[in-house]
């Protein structure tokens, strides 16, 4: 991409939310059509982790695009304070996360499930806005998972909201290769 297309670009900060099915995968939607564009893209997953899925294999395909899973599969949520190590750990992935942010070396990062981190209390929201106010103008970044707070919707340029009408869960149907993972 030339210099001059990457100063003319308007980094906007994406939210992909809501208790229906199609965060993530709206979000590699627009990753595979940035790539498409000659971007450098990178995904950081704050949940996902532990266990081989589609989009793992696919990314490995595209050269221009890394997917960093970094969680470890499973959070321990009970009616108290969030588990220290899943606190620390939602930290350290939200550190790289403003890492890929703010080096400037990509056009678009993923922050993949950054709004449950969020919303289960494992990672102060202000820590996200400081992080999102000093990017890079041309950066665009895409958070996503259910509950995205207030404040963050605030601050974004684009939000969708996934809503559930029908699953096939609902039917005893269980999660679908290539569908759910």
């Amino acid at each position: 991409m030339s210099q001059e297309s990457k100063d003319k670009r308007h980094g906007l900060i994406i939210i992909n939310t809501g208790n229906g099915k199609g965060k993530t995968t709206a979000a590699l939607g627009t990753v595979f059509r940035a790539l498409g564009q000659g971007f450098k893209v990178v995904m950081v997953q704050f949940i996902k982790g532990g266990w081989r899925y589609g989009e793992l294999n696919a990314a490995e395909k595209f050269e221009n695009f890394s997917l960093e899973p970094m969680g470890h599969g499973f959070l321990k949520l009970g009616d108290g304070e969030p588990a220290s190590e899943d606190c620390a750990l939602a930290e350290t992935t939200w550190a790289r996360c403003a890492e890929k942010i703010l080096s400037d070396e990509y056009d678009l990062v993923v922050c993949d499930e950054v709004n449950y981190a969020l919303s289960y209390g494992l990672l102060p929201v202000s820590m996200v806005l400081e992080t999102l106010a000093k990017k890079p103008a041309r950066v665009h970044v895409i958070l996503t998972g259910r509950d995205a707070p207030a404040e963050l919707i605030e601050a974004a340029d684009l939000v969708t909201e996934m809503r559930e009408i029908k699953h096939p869960y609902q039917k005893g149907i269980k999660a679908q290769r290539g569908i759910e993972f």
